[in-house]
């Protein structure tokens, strides 16, 4: 499991890496290996890693706490058709607790929407997130959530988890921390561009307590 691991150190750049601290500002080693190039590895793993593999090589460069390791651990993750997927969600969330910093935790959410897309009862193990004393926790929410925003025609169960999450995120107006109101702003913003009419209601009865950046956000493809 350590190849990978190595693969990343070989590639590491130190001037992009001084500036990938300065800009994540989460305390920890970055190597300034690019997003393609992270890709490219990911999609080798998902190629020749059987999921028992990936699940031991996640693990390990995850416990690196390397920024480039992180966010590559996830990107193995992250794929549509994975059997049995059951190890990979459980992982996922495991994960969650430990969130610190938007980059690595947006990455993690991008692996778990593909898990909760392919068994949306997952929903249930997600809402106790929405009371957590962890902000990420509670951000992450909504971040894996999004992929209900996209429907343009929903069926009924997608329209029962599209309000389902709508109810979280109204039980988030109270928090005025700048993570939490943007990530409301977004899961609105997102919806906008499917269904506008729920997004004018929910602005017309709760944008007066969301922070006005976060209300112009939510509103920004709003006519």
């Amino acid at each position: 499991m350590s190849d990978w691991l190595a693969r990343l150190e070989a590639l590491a750049d130190p001037d992009r890496a001084a500036g990938g601290a300065a800009y994540h500002k989460a305390p920890r080693v970055y190597l300034g290996v690019p997003n393609p190039v992270l890709n490219d590895l990911a999609k080798e793993a998902r190629s020749t890693l059987d999921v028992d593999a990936r699940i031991q090589a996640t693990d390990a460069l995850w416990r690196t706490d390397i920024h480039e390791a992180r966010i590559l651990a996830a990107k193995i993750l992250t794929q549509a058709r994975i059997r049995p997927d059951e190890p990979v969600w459980e992982q996922i969330i495991g994960w969650v607790p430990e969130f610190d910093a938007w980059a690595i935790a947006d990455h993690v959410c991008m692996a778990g929407q593909k898990r909760l897309v392919a068994c949306p009862s997952r929903l249930d193990e997600v809402e106790p997130w929405t009371t957590s004393d962890h902000m990420w926790t509670r951000r992450a929410a909504l971040v894996i959530t999004l992929p209900w925003t996209k429907q343009n025609h929903p069926k009924p169960d997608e329209l029962a988890a599209r309000d389902r999450v709508l109810g979280w995120a109204e039980g988030y107006l109270a928090d005025h921390e700048w993570f939490i109101q943007k990530a409301v702003a977004w899961w609105l913003r997102d919806l906008s561009k499917h269904d506008a009419a729920r997004v004018r209601a929910f602005l017309e009865e709760h944008g007066g307590q969301m922070k006005p950046f976060a209300r112009k956000e939510a509103s920004k493809y709003l006519d």
